[in-house]
């Protein structure tokens, strides 16, 4: 078999075509990453300006109340991991900055595609592009013709009647051509590794990413090669191949992403918003005097600390009220927030399903996941923001109601001292053993697919191949 691959190795670099290719695809994808490294350096150094910018804001807040301060609100960044130059995934639409204040949870926005050009939104080349899409392309037109021109030559019965496996012949000259994409891969991986700011997290990333596009490139060749060796006519064969590679990458995501959102439907984000106001006015007023809420809230109170009126208590009622108001809206947040969080990991598994059927969907969802661009990650961001201004707006409400102040005082001010003291907001992307449960159904599609055309190649290539 050693002999074999060396010999398809020689040939490779006896065609001009496959040289040119080759360089060609190695300049490409060397362009593009180092294109996707720039950038995201570039952007790293806007966020990072942004965040300094928006702290320093915070920090040097003039003497003001601390419910004011609320209002006021922060600001929270979503993360650029080094790997979102490779994959995008859905960065490009979700938005990477969110605005945090009292009694609201806004959306997040300032997305890439918002920002750009109608043209530009066209143009973003990633090298998940060409990994996806024109390497395998480029096997499928090498491992099409790896048996013809043993069939044509007559060779391939000369080399049965010496004794030679038809099986070792295919899996050798599979395994010769998977090679040279998986020498394509590395090149992406070592580019990326060498330039751009990686840490252990980001190699254990990279090494998943090397083993998925890995299955994926060998089940796409292998599939090609025994179509190869089951037609006589290898226009059939690649017609064929291509056909079902267009299936996988073209009309099946589309087809099945639209089933799995007709059985799983998210709410429009009017509806969305309508459910959250209606619901959000049930709870506390802490703006209007007049609320019942807020007047068994008193009542509540004033028995809690043994007084009779307001003026006599020894915090602020209106740090209190502020912060039962915001209380309320959580677990209207949490109930509905999490019920949308609900509904798309039902639509994420229901779409993972499909890797079963079509692999591409698999390494689709892997992608995205181990560059930290699918919306594993987004919502994990969203989550971490949400329990950031809870933090925020309890540190203020709280300082409002037990930092000295009266009841109804609400020209009671604290400086910029306290402001510095409350903490800013933090977030790495996850680690990726941390999220690694989510994928497995897109590790274990791949694995069965790959496991199926070496069943194939191994127990039906000596009974359907053509010669």
């Amino acid at each position: 078999m050693n002999k074999i691959i060396l010999n398809e190795w020689k040939m490779f670099f006896r065609n001009r075509f496959i040289i040119y290719s080759t360089a060609l695809f190695i300049l490409s994808l060397t362009a593009v990453v180092m294109l996707g490294v720039v950038q995201n350096k570039k952007q790293k150094i806007y966020q990072s300006g942004a965040q300094k910018h928006v702290r320093k804001q915070w920090e040097s807040l003039e003497a003001m109340n601390p419910h004011r301060a609320a209002h006021y609100g922060s600001y929270a960044f979503k993360p650029l991991n080094i790997l979102n130059g490779m994959d995008s995934g859905i960065n490009d639409i979700t938005g990477n900055v969110i605005k945090l204040e009292g009694h609201v949870q806004n959306e997040i926005v300032y997305s890439e595609a918002s920002q750009s050009l109608t043209i530009s939104k066209f143009g973003k080349l990633k090298s998940s592009l060409l990994l996806q899409f024109m390497i395998p392309l480029f096997l499928i037109f090498l491992a099409h013709g790896s048996l013809s021109n043993e069939k044509e030559t007559q060779r391939l019965k000369l080399l049965i009647f010496q004794g030679l496996s038809l099986t070792k012949l295919t899996f050798a000259k599979s395994l010769s051509i998977w090679l040279y994409g998986i020498a394509l891969l590395l090149v992406t991986i070592i580019i990326q590794s060498l330039f751009g700011e990686n840490n252990l997290d980001i190699y254990k990333r990279l090494a998943l990413i090397t083993f998925s596009y890995g299955i994926y490139y060998y089940i796409i060749v292998s599939l090609t090669t025994y179509f190869s060796a089951r037609f006589k006519n290898n226009i059939s064969a690649l017609s064929l191949t291509l056909a079902i590679w267009v299936f996988w990458t073209v009309f099946l995501p589309k087809i099945w992403g639209n089933t799995v959102e007709k059985i799983y439907p998210l709410p429009s984000r009017q509806e969305f918003k309508t459910i959250m106001r209606e619901e959000r006015s049930k709870g506390i007023d802490g703006h209007n005097p007049t609320d019942k809420r807020r007047e068994d809230l008193k009542l509540k109170t004033l028995a809690e600390y043994e007084v009779d009126s307001l003026k006599n208590l020894p915090i602020n009622f209106d740090g209190i009220v502020m912060q039962e108001d915001e209380e309320y809206g959580n677990i209207v947040w949490d109930k509905h927030f999490g019920n949308n969080y609900n509904i798309l990991k039902k639509q994420k598994t229901l779409y993972q399903i499909s890797g079963f059927i079509n692999p591409y969907a698999s390494l689709q969802s892997l992608s995205m996941g181990l560059c930290g661009t699918d919306m594993i990650h987004h919502q994990n961001f969203l989550k971490e923001a949400e329990n950031y201004r809870r933090y925020l707006i309890k540190t203020l409400n709280d300082k409002h109601a037990y930092g000295g102040s009266k009841t109804g005082d609400w020209r009671w001010t604290v400086d910029s001292t306290f402001f510095k003291s409350v903490n800013d907001f933090s977030y790495d992307t996850p680690a990726i053993e941390s999220q690694i449960q989510h994928y497995v159904i897109d590790f274990m599609s791949l694995l069965i697919w790959s496991f199926i055309v070496i069943i194939v190649i191994r127990f039906k290539i000596n009974k359907d191949i053509v010669i």
